[in-house]
């Protein structure tokens, strides 16, 4: 009896102290979870106050933002010297090809002509002055050369097979089979004698002419980069001419249209300057791309790190507390904000490549390398807002926008239904009377240069009288519009972000509400919702993940 007594004993003693064991595992447990979580959610400061860590990533951010904008500056400078280049040279061979070119284009094509001898004195004029282009420009401009022979201009007439037409008797035929007919003029060779001799492909038949192309390459140098230190580069320029007569209407527009394709000159010496070294250039952009590769790896490093902590957090809840993390504190550990650093360094290291071809001469097209830098640029910018928000008078931006969003997004899909439907019948009623309505995307750009007060009256005046009925409508139809959107749409649309920043404001003085992960990070055992509290699986995550008062969706929980 006393042995067993003694066992008894001993066996208590032994599982009192296995249950010590375990409950101080887990607290240990706890507690480094606790710090780990703590020390993620610290700042580059307190970071460094916690364990002396060098803030490495904000240091690699601070430096990216200096190189790209840099490169940005740079990048625009010798774009806009290209961008100059270009315009400057398609003014002048709009001056030089189009007879009576006023320096202004008509709408979306450069001049039109209503007579036939307007047509044949702007046709010969530009086969004239293509001839004589070695006198009359003043540019370092010349016919372009193809194996040491020079590209001869190509003249194109497209036109009905056949066809007659007899308004007056409302009869006409028409052959709809387009025939195209084409000559070529050798500026070496030309003389009169080519216009004698090819006089018969000049007699057109308007009611069956449908256009004539005149294509030609040029040649020119860019003398002005010499000026900042830079080798000029050659262009080959791709001049079009369209005698458009599709709608044959009395009117045939002229189009102009100028492509221009750089390239390093063959045979260059430049003396009496230095010579700036393209190389340098190259080495900056390739560290660019080395510190985007770097920050775009640590921004990787962080959201998995990040992933890996959500799963120990989520494991350790489950097993002691029996709840699952709600979805409020699963989004505190999915940082939007690595997000948008990785897309803008990819971005950046795309656009450095491109600006690297372009110097190598390798590419020629400015728009997708200006694309990449700029939009790149744009988003470290933003992304500068992160830092901002650490401080706490300044991150009412972020966190009126973040609290604003969803309810803005929500109004502004129920408007655009209503604004979709404005732009369809102002574009079907009002196009033939008025200018701004006469494609969907004009109209919807009329539309909103109104909700925004632009060019109101003018809107208003330039309606066509012809229609009575219509010019009722239009006006029933823009006081209606301007009505709506004016005092009704854009106040609702303040409104809602006023009433994100008074909460974000209520919130700054009186605490904002504590979630699950704030409460065990503030070593709180009080969590509202427990397993036995809930009567369905439903009910538990409306109370664990939506902790917030039912009449009152616009509560955010922002960390």
């Amino acid at each position: 009896m006393e042995c067993d007594m003694d066992f008894f004993v001993r066996y208590n003693e032994g599982s009192d102290s296995v249950r010590t064991t375990i409950t101080d595992d887990m607290a240990n447990e706890e507690e480094i979870l606790r710090e780990d979580l703590k020390y993620y959610f610290m700042n580059p400061c307190e970071k460094y106050r916690a364990r002396r860590q060098l803030p490495w990533k904000l240091g690699v951010q601070i430096l990216k933002i200096v190189m790209i904008t840099t490169q940005l500056v740079l990048f625009g400078l010798n774009n806009q010297l290209v961008v100059s280049y270009k315009e400057d040279n398609s003014m002048a061979f709009k001056s030089l090809f189009l007879k009576g070119y006023s320096g202004v284009d008509e709408d979306d094509y450069s001049k039109a002509v209503y007579s036939q001898e307007e047509v044949y004195d702007s046709l010969f004029y530009v086969l004239d002055q293509y001839i004589q282009l070695k006198n009359l420009s003043v540019g370092p401009v010349s016919y372009a050369e193809d194996d040491d022979k020079l590209v001869p201009l190509v003249i194109c007439k497209e036109h009905y097979r056949r066809g007659s037409v007899d308004p007056s008797d409302e009869s006409y035929d028409i052959d709809a089979q387009i025939e195209t007919v084409c000559l070529t003029l050798d500026p070496a060779s030309a003389d009169n004698s080519w216009k004698i001799n090819n006089e018969s492909f000049f007699v057109l038949d308007f009611y069956r002419l449908v256009e004539i192309k005149i294509t030609f390459q040029l040649k020119g140098i860019n003398l002005q980069t010499v000026r900042s230190l830079e080798l000029p580069d050659c262009y080959t320029f791709f001049v079009t001419i369209n005698f458009d007569n599709h709608c044959h209407s009395g009117k045939i527009k002229i189009f102009f249209d100028i492509d221009a394709i750089s390239s390093t000159c063959k045979n260059w010496k430049i003396s009496g300057t230095a010579q700036k070294n393209t190389h340098y250039l190259l080495v900056f952009d390739g560290f660019v791309i080395l510190v985007c590769l770097t920050s775009a790896v640590l921004c990787t490093r962080s959201i998995v790190l990040a992933v890996k902590l959500l799963q120990r957090f989520s494991t350790f809840f489950h097993v002691n507390y029996k709840r699952k993390v709600c979805e409020t504190d699963q989004k505190e550990f999915l940082n939007g904000w690595y997000v948008l650093i990785i897309i803008s360094d990819a971005m950046a290291i795309v656009g450095s490549i491109l600006k690297m071809e372009i110097q190598a001469k390798s590419l020629t097209s400015y728009d997708v390398c200006s694309i990449f830098l700029g939009t790149s640029t744009l988003l470290v910018w933003v992304g500068v807002i992160r830092y901002l928000g650490y401080f706490q008078k300044y991150n009412v931006l972020i966190l009126t926008m973040k609290a604003a969003f969803p309810k803005v997004l929500r109004f502004c899909c129920c408007a655009g239904m209503i604004y979709l439907g404005y732009t369809f019948c102002g574009w079907i009623v009002l196009g033939p009377y008025h200018e701004k309505f006469e494609g969907l995307s004009r109209v919807a750009e009329c539309l909103f240069s109104l909700v925004n007060g632009d060019d109101m009256f003018p809107t208003f005046a330039q309606f066509q009288e012809k229609s009575m009925l219509v010019w009722v409508f239009s006006r029933v139809y823009l006081y209606s519009f301007i009505s709506l959107f004016i005092y009704m749409v854009l106040s609702l649309f303040i409104a809602l972000i006023t009433d994100a920043y008074e909460t974000i404001k209520n919130y700054q003085k009186t605490g904002f509400p504590m979630t699950d992960l704030q409460r065990f990070l503030r070593e709180h055992k009080d969590f509202p919702c427990s397993e036995d509290s809930r009567e369905s699986g439903t009910d538990y995550l409306r109370l664990c993940c939506c902790r917030r008062p039912p009449k009152d969706d616009d509560i955010l929980l922002i960390s």
